[in-house]
């Protein structure tokens, strides 16, 4: 998944729950409640950056889950 603000990503389909670790930061968030659909749109996006920012930055609650060090 080459992005250059988003270093990985992974989802948990039962708890709803995308996993997003951040470039440079190192820092992880988990945004709840994101549909499958959206999470495998979200793979096939070819700029997971600018698909994140519309579709799943600021339309789903969040939170801090690790600081990178």
């Amino acid at each position: 998944m080459p992005s250059t603000a988003i270093r990985r990503t992974s989802y948990d389909p039962t708890a709803r729950t995308l996993s997003v670790w951040f470039v440079p930061s190192g820092n992880r968030y988990d945004y709840e409640g994101v549909s499958p659909q959206t999470y495998a749109a979200f793979k096939r996006a070819a700029s997971k950056g600018r698909f994140f920012n519309a579709h799943i930055r600021d339309k789903y609650e969040y939170r801090l889950v690790d600081r990178a060090s």
